[in-house]
């Protein structure tokens, strides 16, 4: 049934009424999404269990080729013909066997302390002894090729349970020859995505789990390896951060959180719609010299902005060409403190931003205007609509239905939006009342910076990394289900 007093309501209303209906139904979709994640749960102890009792199955049903494969790799393949995929499964074998004995037991066997025993000098000579860090690196890949070993395992006990009844019912295995033609044929996607997938997981996979693990230990200045050691402490670290440790993190995380949610609404939204009102006034009829506003706005782009940046921070000094123009012209009797008080700092930065996103709106907002049928503001011209009116029920609409999902990536990107806070103020200035050297404009990726690279502080860094990886998560899935471009395409017609 079409909701009348629904359709009555203007686009900001409908916006407002949806977010109060999402919020309403937030407890009924976090509890079916805990029941789906209970059911996904099941489902894989499910298969876990099915997985294991097949392979009981094999083992008891399987002939002397299969039952020695489940101990020797590939040699139930070998004894089928299949001599090159058996010596492959062989082969990996073999050098699982040696990493384990001589490299990877070693760390896996200190991975529940993360070592034990200390570097120590003795005399002029230093004695090194465990390094907490390697340990819990190649820990964690030994962890994952124990995984990758298992998988492999499965794979070598399915082969041979397929080989095994192939030859009962009298049929051609494949040959290496049709293993190889397979990668490049139907199996082909999984020769392109096999280097891009090792690369992921090396440079990106890999380091995450690090990180995240770093949070649950004392790893930081103290506890530097090789020298010293470092090891589990639970969750202390997300204790202290969030306000009931000792180390006064709390109230920090607390305003640094609080500005950098502030920081990321007013950067989005400024830029966001004086940028497109600069694109309607470039863009309306009679303006002359449009070309040449345009390429004025877009070589603020051309600029790097590692460049534009730090020479504006300059500008903004107290011995800048701001405060000495505005002095030498007698407005002001001493410097403004742009960078050394921070509500002014944070002001400061907030209408510098304007002047760097403003051209990037402008470019994107020229684009999808121009696509806005002409027919729809004739007929709003005819039926007595202002340019207020006009704006408000065709172009903002329009452009929020397009542009919804840039916003949403613009407000996180501006969450962790590095170079414009660290190159204008590098988070200052700086007070006693906040700890881990934070300053009044640091977002929470300018704080970890500083944790990382200042303080080595790498423990209260990683807590950081994860909070901020939830905080833009929770945004992200929020937000993402409610933006018109997503919720209901059909919605702008």
């Amino acid at each position: 049934m079409v909701d009348l007093e629904y359709l009555k309501l203007s686009r900001g209303q409908k916006m407002v009424h949806r977010l109060m209906s999402y919020l309403k139904r937030l407890p009924g979709r976090i509890a079916r999404g805990f029941l789906k994640m209970l059911n996904a749960i099941g489902l894989f102890f499910k298969h876990i269990v099915e997985e294991v009792r097949d392979v009981g199955q094999t083992f008891i049903q399987g002939d002397f080729k299969t039952r020695t494969s489940f101990f020797i790799m590939g040699f139930g393949s070998i004894a089928r013909g299949q001599v090159f995929r058996g010596l492959l499964f062989f082969l990996f074998q073999v050098i699982f066997v040696l990493y384990m004995v001589f490299f990877g037991g070693y760390y896996l066997s200190k991975l529940d302390t993360l070592g034990t025993v200390e570097t120590v000098k003795k005399g002029r000579v230093t004695v090194y002894g465990d390094n907490s860090f390697l340990i819990l690196l190649y820990g964690i890949l030994t962890v994952f090729f124990i995984i990758a070993f298992l998988y492999t395992w499965r794979v070598n006990v399915k082969q041979n349970k397929i080989g095994q009844k192939l030859q009962k019912e009298g049929k051609k295995l494949k040959s290496a020859k049709d293993d190889l033609a397979a990668f490049a044929d139907h199996q082909f996607h999984k020769t392109l995505l096999a280097l891009p997938t090792l690369g992921i997981f090396t440079f990106t996979i890999v380091p995450i789990i690090f990180m995240v693990l770093v949070a649950f230990t004392n790893y930081d200045y103290t506890h530097q390896p090789p020298g010293k050691l470092f090891t589990w402490v639970g969750l202390d670290n997300f204790y202290n951060m969030l306000g009931t440790g000792t180390a006064n993190f709390g109230d920090t995380f607390r305003q640094v959180l609080f500005w950098t949610l502030v920081w990321a609404f007013f950067a989005t939204f400024l830029n966001y719609f004086l940028g497109m009102m600069v694109a309607i006034m470039i863009n309306k009829k009679g303006i002359k010299l449009k070309k040449m506003w345009r390429t004025i706005l877009v070589m603020t782009i051309a600029i790097p902005q590692f460049v534009s940046l730090l020479y504006v921070s300059k500008m903004f000094a107290a011995d800048g060409i701001i405060n000495s123009y505005l002095m030498n012209w007698g407005w002001i009797s001493k410097p403004l403190p742009f960078w050394t008080d921070g509500t002014w700092a944070k002001v400061t930065i907030l209408v510098i931003n304007i002047w760097i996103g403003i051209p990037y709106m402008m470019l994107i907002a020229t684009g999808i205007l121009m696509n806005i049928p002409a027919d729809l503001y004739e007929s709003a011209r005819i039926d007595g609509a202002n340019a207020v009116q006009t704006y408000a029920k065709i172009t903002l609409p329009y452009m929020l239905f397009v542009t919804g999902p840039y916003l949403l990536t613009s407000f996180i990107g501006n969450i962790n939006n590095f170079n414009v806070i660290y190159l204008l103020t590098g988070g200052r200035p700086l007070s006693l009342e906040l700890a881990g050297n934070a300053g009044h404009t640091d977002l929470l990726i300018t704080w970890l910076y500083k944790m990382t690279v200042n303080d080595t502080n790498y423990k209260m860094a990683a807590v950081i990394g994860i909070i901020v990886f939830v905080v833009t998560a929770v945004i992200n899935l929020v937000v993402y289900n409610m933006i018109p471009s997503v919720k209901n395409e059909e919605d702008f017609q």
